[in-house]
């Protein structure tokens, strides 16, 4: 019972509220997924991995990290102990964290990541509990993640349908790049957005950045909701096809369709 209390007032749990406030949904906290299994032990037995608050309505999941998760600390690690991964604690919780950040997505679940440093925190990485400022954070953070990738998980699933596979990108700012019959498609992806304008100006000047290849057989497109459509049509279509630019609008229903030119 202790335990319990002290993780109702931890940072986590603050946090974990404020998201609650943010989506209008209550999570299900340290919740286990049937699929993300820890390393065996002794035995064969694979325990499953919590995940700090799951958000079933918005299939999403938020991790809050604090600071033993991205550098050492020893009370936190315990050096001293190997766990049955073959590492230490803090080498454990490291495999675990990517496993996670690995397993989540491929489920077709959002994942969020929230540190001390995205919200009002002092040095010690411990939260002030500024509720006005930690919410607008919050805000932005779980909107953004949640649109662009709900349009850039949309598109892949529609590219895939379409025959194309998703590869690794050759530029690692690349938000997604696929191939078919020796085609190449670099995308770039841009979810809901107050600033239409300005986001489809940085995401154009974002994939000419990347056209460094003379392939005719490569091409470029813009992903964007539709309430993005009078914001990319700026550039005119006759412009977009010299510069081999698709534009694909993604609906609030999920369909995918593309913008003639």
């Amino acid at each position: 019972m202790p335990a319990v209390a002290a993780r109702d007032t931890s940072d986590e749990a603050y946090v974990v509220g404020l998201c609650d406030q943010v989506l209008g949904e209550t999570a299900l906290t340290q919740h286990r997924f049937d699929w993300l299994l820890g390393d065996p032990g002794a035995e064969g037995r694979r325990v499953r991995l919590p995940v700090d608050a799951y958000w079933p309505g918005h299939q999403l999941v938020v991790e809050y990290r604090e600071l033993q998760h991205d550098r050492p600390v020893p009370h936190f690690d315990k050096p001293d102990r190997i766990t049955v991964s073959g590492v230490h604690r803090g080498e454990q919780r490291a495999l675990y964290d990517a496993r996670r950040e690995s397993e989540i997505p491929a489920h077709g679940l959002r994942l969020v990541v929230v540190r001390p440093a995205d919200l009002d925190a002092d040095g010690r990485g411990r939260l002030r509990r500024n509720e006005e400022s930690d919410l607008a954070a919050l805000r932005k953070i779980l909107a953004r993640a949640s649109d662009e990738d709900r349009v850039l998980d949309t598109f892949r699933t529609w590219l895939l349908a379409e025959g194309w596979t998703p590869v690794e990108p050759e530029d690692r700012w690349t938000d997604l790049e696929a191939v078919r019959d020796g085609e190449r498609l670099i995308c770039e992806a841009k979810g809901r957005t107050s600033e239409k304008g300005i986001d489809a100006d940085i995401a154009y000047g974002q994939l000419l950045r990347r056209m460094t290849s003379q392939d005719a057989r490569t091409r470029y497109a813009l992903v964007v909701p539709t309430s993005s459509l009078k914001a990319v049509e700026r550039v005119p279509g006759h412009v977009r096809r010299l510069l081999h630019i698709d534009v694909y609008l993604v609906t609030d229903d999920d369909a995918v369709r593309r913008l003639p030119t």
